[in-house]
């Protein structure tokens, strides 16, 4: 089922790779890539930097800004977004086009490694376990494909593009 220039949304808990991923993803798609954590506010990195686990309101800027920001897009998109819950894909997939979703998973003691080995940045690894029970994964009528990623970024994004060819005209670009 092709699906003419589609958002891809990179989406899962910490820890698992939606920038890396979704940026090496972009590249091969030749498209643009937003980076998700670009649009949280301050006061929300802040809060994460806390241990703070943010609430639905405090999410609600950051998907509208997202949102706003991939309706300046026109062709093909790669955006970053943890997306954990379905009311947010819902509110992201009200665009005018077609969404799907690359939902990243691995298990609990990759990604809190993961977390714990990067630096510079503001997510708290302590909110590893709320984000995994916000976790709502796509259900059976959205459009996702799902990605185990515990091989390398090369072979986590081969995987995307063979997940995604049904979807794109030439995969990759």
């Amino acid at each position: 089922m092709y699906l003419p220039d589609p958002v891809i949304v990179v989406m899962g808990v910490s820890g698992c790779g939606k920038s890396t991923i979704g940026s090496a993803l972009a590249e091969r798609l030749k498209c643009s890539f937003l980076e998700g954590d670009d649009f949280h506010p301050r006061e929300n990195k802040v809060k994460m930097g806390d241990g703070i686990a943010l609430n639905d309101n405090d999410r609600k800027g950051w998907f509208t800004a997202i949102r706003n920001a991939l309706e300046k897009k026109s062709s093909l998109v790669v955006v970053s977004c943890s997306a954990l819950k379905q009311k947010y894909r819902n509110f992201i997939s009200e665009l005018n086009r077609p969404v799907l979703y690359l939902h990243l998973i691995g298990n609990h003691s990759l990604l809190k490694e993961r977390i714990e080995s990067r630096s510079g940045h503001f997510f708290d690894s302590k909110l590893l376990d709320s984000q995994i029970e916000t976790l709502e994964p796509p259900a059976d009528d959205e459009l996702a494909v799902i990605i185990e990623i515990s091989d390398t970024v090369e072979n986590v994004v081969n995987s995307c593009i063979h997940g995604l060819k049904p979807y794109l005209p030439a995969s990759p670009r």
